[in-house]
């Protein structure tokens, strides 16, 4: 070995990088060490296990998030409008008014109940849902989520008088029934006029025009459309709307617009954005990604703990060496460094092949869903998967960092070492 080939002389010339990077690798690939090389490995694993299982679990609960707001957003306004005091009987001036709006992307009138539904043998209770087909299409994704008919098909009485209102079922809701296509369903309203025999429940006779699939139980099992007309007469309102629905441009601007239409309309209105709605189930599944990243980040310091035990192991093994590089000239911060290069090089390896073993098994997952999910219980039929480069980052730098700390005591031990003592004993 020439002189120029030495470790020490690069440290000499003020290439110290060369020198503790060398005496790193060369720690690394030594074959002697087995039972310390099987721990290396075992903190490497641990480290891309640990990673893995972040980027998996943090990716599922991302989509889940996002297939659940989707599918709410499908069924419901970015924005509702309310009056505090019975309905609102001149929505459309009010209509006119919040879509001159900056952000409003387009609105729409519409009429809430609670009702019963019967047919010839079967019944149980429905959410009612009166719309305006001309304009709720551009709110709602009722068209997009049609599985038979079409929305049109709401006014089916206005263009044929005499006929049955047209009315359409959720999913769910229609088999339950036992009804399909073109079968006629009867409307009960406990309001109805009062009479010397007690209250008569309102009666209105609807044919099924169309059925709809959401994707969630809750909504397909439970709701349905009649026009708003048809609604006003069965509910006995006149012309007035429960509310009004809101779509806006950015929906996480929602709020902002929210709070500028309570502004335009004065008192006596209330403005709801759909995150103020649905505000107890989102926080929950934040406080559940939080949870489950916090949980799972104790694999990745399971395997800082082996990172520590292998650098010690390794620090003890080359006392020696560290004696004589230390009389040859080499630094404590020298000597320091080599040991933290060593623990990084262990994280930095297990972190790649966690983020890569994780992005591929999210593709997996992704393409070809092989994982199924009940519809009466969950949302979605598939496990759903969204990988956010935001997620990926805070992972992997995470990882680095506690894999960092690990470092830090071992390589210290190593820097105290002094080389008379080591070489006495």
């Amino acid at each position: 070995m020439t002189l120029s080939s030495f470790p020490i002389y690069a440290l000499r010339k003020g290439n110290a990088l060369n020198f503790e990077s060398f005496i790193c690798c060369r720690y690394l690939k030594a074959k002697h060490q087995g039972f310390i090389s099987l721990i290396t490995l075992i903190s490497v694993a641990g480290v891309a296990v640990g990673v893995m299982a972040l980027i998996v679990v943090l990716a599922v609960m991302a989509g889940f998030t996002s297939e659940l707001r989707n599918k709410i957003l499908g069924v419901n306004s970015h924005i509702v409008v309310q009056k505090f005091t019975g309905t609102i009987d001149d929505y459309a001036d009010m209509a006119a008014t919040i879509a001159g709006m900056d952000g409003v992307a387009s609105v729409t009138p519409y009429i809430y109940s609670q009702t019963m539904i019967t047919t010839g043998s079967n019944g149980t209770g429905i959410v009612l849902r009166g719309i305006d087909p001309a304009s709720a299409s551009s709110v709602l994704s009722l068209s997009s989520q049609l599985i038979q008919g079409e929305i049109a098909g709401l006014t089916r009485a206005d263009a044929q008088p005499g006929t049955p209102a047209g009315i359409i079922l959720g999913k769910h809701l229609a088999r339950q029934l036992r009804v399909g296509m073109g079968e006629r369903i009867r409307l009960l309203s406990p309001s109805g006029p009062l009479t010397p025999m007690g209250v008569i429940p309102k009666i209105k006779t609807c044919e099924v025009t169309g059925i709809f699939d959401t994707g969630m139980y809750e909504y397909d099992a439970s709701l349905a459309y009649i026009s708003i007309k048809a609604a006003q007469q069965f509910l006995g309102i006149g012309e007035g709307v429960h509310g009004i629905e809101i779509k806006v441009d950015d929906i996480y601007q929602a709020q902002d617009i929210a709070t500028k239409i309570e502004e335009k309309l004065g008192q006596g209105f209330v403005a709801k954005d759909w995150m103020r709605m649905n505000q107890n189930l989102f926080s929950a599944l934040k406080l559940e990604k939080t949870a489950m990243f916090i949980i799972l980040t104790l694999i990745v310091l399971v395997a800082a703990f082996n990172i520590i035990s292998t650098l010690t192991m390794v620090v003890m093994e080359k006392t020696k060496d560290i004696a004589i590089l230390k009389s040859m000239g080499a630094t404590s911060g020298n000597i320091m460094r080599i040991f933290v290069y060593e623990g990084l090089i262990i994280g930095c390896t297990g972190t790649a092949l966690g983020v890569g073993g994780g992005l591929g098994l999210c593709k997996i997952l992704s393409r070809y869903q092989f994982i199924k999910l009940p519809s009466d219980v969950y949302p979605m039929s598939t496990l759903p998967v969204k990988i956010l480069p935001f997620d990926v980052t805070a992972i992997a730098i995470a990882a680095v960092f506690i894999t960092f700390l690990a470092t830090i005591y071992p390589s210290w031990q190593a820097s105290r070492v002094e080389p008379a003592e080591a070489l006495r004993y």
